[in-house]
C-alpha cells in the first residue's frame, strides 16, 4: 500500500514537473502545416497521455484557437464579400434583362419593319409582296410568249403571202415578156403581110 501510494505520489509530481516544465520551456518543434486540421493533428501528436487523458500544451492550444478565430473572421469577411457581390450581380441581371427586353422589343420592331413592304400606299407582308411581284411576271412572261408565238405565226403568214405574191409577179412578168415578144411577132408578121400587098399592087 505505502508503495503504491509513493508510485501516485512520484507520478503526480512528474506530471506537475512536466506541465511546468512545458510551459516555462519554449516549444523548439515546428509544424509544416498550417491548415487548421494540420495544427490539431500537431497538437496531438505532441501531447502525452496519462492515464487516457491528453496533456495538451497550452501555448499550442491558444495558437489553435488564434488560427481557428483567424479563419473564423477571415471566412465572415468573404461570405460577406461575397454577399455583396451576389448583391451586386443580382442588380447587374436585373439590368441586363431590362436591356435584353428592350432589344428583342426593338428587334421585333426592326422584324416587322423588314418584313413589311408599302407599295402605293398599301402595306403588304414581305411574303405576300413577293408572291403578287412573282405572279404578275408569270402572267406578262406567259402573255409575252402568246405574243411572240402569235408574231411568229404572223410572219410566217406574211412570208408564205410574200412568197405567193413575189410568184404571182414573177409568172406577170414573164407573161408580160412572152405577150410583147407575140406582140412584136404579130407585128413583124403583119409589116411582112402589108410589104408582100404593097408589092403585089404595085405590080
Amino acid at each position: 500500500m505505502q508503495k503504491i501510494k509513493q508510485t501516485l505520489l512520484f507520478l503526480v509530481a512528474m506530471l506537475f514537473l512536466n506541465t511546468a516544465f512545458a510551459q516555462v520551456l519554449p516549444d523548439t518543434s515546428k509544424n509544416t502545416d498550417p491548415s487548421l486540421n494540420g495544427q490539431y493533428q500537431f497538437m496531438l501528436k505532441k501531447s502525452k497521455s496519462l492515464y487516457g487523458a491528453r496533456l495538451i500544451n497550452p501555448s499550442r492550444l491558444t495558437s489553435l484557437w488564434k488560427s481557428v478565430n483567424d479563419t473564423l473572421r477571415k471566412e465572415r469577411k468573404q461570405l460577406q464579400e461575397a454577399k455583396q457581390e451576389i448583391k451586386a450581380q443580382s442588380t447587374n441581371i436585373a439590368s441586363l434583362k431590362g436591356e435584353v427586353t428592350g432589344k428583342e422589343t426593338s428587334l421585333a420592331d426592326a422584324t416587322a419593319s423588314v418584313n413589311e413592304i408599302k407599295f402605293l400606299g398599301i402595306s403588304f407582308n414581305k411574303g405576300t409582296y413577293n408572291t403578287i411581284v412573282w405572279a404578275i411576271i408569270i402572267i406578262l412572261g406567259a402573255g409575252l410568249a402568246v405574243v411572240i408565238f402569235q408574231s411568229g405565226k404572223y410572219r410566217k403568214e406574211a412570208t408564205y403571202r410574200t412568197q405567193l405574191y413575189q410568184e404571182v409577179a414573177d409568172e406577170f412578168q414573164a407573161h408580160k415578156v412572152k405577150a410583147k415578144d407575140k406582140e412584136m411577132k404579130l407585128a413583124r408578121e403583119l409589116q411582112d403581110e402589108r410589104n408582100k400587098w404593097d408589092d403585089a399592087r404595085g405590080r
